[in-house]
Order: structure tokens, then sequence, then C-alpha cells
């Protein structure tokens, strides 16, 4: 099955998102004292290109399109660090990751994840959070950090040919 095209909204300038999403990245970076080095900042540009989740070898491709010839360990580490950081989320059920819109606020996302198309949206609720926790103290379990997704059809899918 081959990966439906990226759905991109028709008017809208990717440019400001990247530069909103890499100044913050400094601010988080210089709070935290992080190192954004040269390339974390360049694979922060590429996740944020498109509001859409990327893969690993995507993310790879377009390093490559930069120049030089870029392995997949630099972009897997460039990730880990972007994730612990809290700049981007990493999407098992896509296995792509997508840019965190807060990075500044702390938090664990749900993600609809629509199982046709690959779109994505963020919720992040505070009851559903606490009830999660709740609920796993109860059955003897700790949450981690890892982010809830759930499996749905989104609208422009569900909507009869």
């Amino acid at each position: 099955m081959s990966k439906p095209a990226p759905r991109q909204r028709p008017s809208h300038d990717h440019r400001g998102c990247v530069e909103s999403a890499v100044a913050a990245a400094e601010r988080v970076c210089e709070a935290k004292q992080f190192n954004l080095t040269p390339i974390r900042k360049r694979v922060l540009e590429i996740v944020w290109r498109q509001h859409e989740p990327i893969g690993a070898y995507e993310i790879l491709a377009e390093l490559a399109k930069d120049g030089g010839n870029p392995v997949p360990q630099t972009v897997y580490r460039a990730l880990e660090f972007l994730q612990e950081a809290g700049l981007v989320h990493r999407l098992d059920t896509l296995n792509a990751f997508l840019g965190c819109d807060r990075p500044e606020d702390a938090h664990s996302g749900q993600f609809l994840v629509c199982s046709r198309c690959r779109r994505v949206a963020e919720i992040e609720d505070s009851v559903l959070n606490r009830t999660l926790k709740d609920r796993a103290r109860s059955l003897g379990f700790r949450l981690d950090a890892s982010p809830v997704e759930i499996k749905a059809i989104c609208t422009r899918c569900a909507i009869p040919s």
C-alpha cells in the first residue's frame, strides 16, 4: 500500500511555523542548558516544514539534498535529542515524528491518528491524563512519557466517495 501524499493547507506558509519552532527550541534549549547543534536545528526545521508526521528516512533524504552524505545514526541521534528536549513527538503508530507546538509547556499529549491518510491531531486533556494515571496506578502500573495514540478515521476520510 503506497503512502498518501501529504495534505497541506492551500494558503499556509510553513516558513513562519518553522521560524517559531526554531525560536521556541532555542529558548527551551537555553533554559535546559541543552546544545541545539546545527544538525539538530536542521532536523527540527525539516520536521516542521509541514504539519504532517515524517519518518526518519524522509528526514535523511531531505538532509541529503542539503549536500554531504548524512547517515541514519545522525538523524536518529538528532531526533532522540529533540524528543528529550520536548521539541518533537514520536508517533509509534506511524513510526514518524511530529513537531511539538508547545515545547515550553511540559505535557504528555494524546493523538488522534487517521489510519487511512496518516493525518494527526493532538489533544491535551488533563482530565484524561489524570484518569489514565490513576487507572494505571490502581492496576500496578506507572505511565511512561509516551503519548497516547488513538487510531481513528478523520472526517475527510470518513466521507463516502
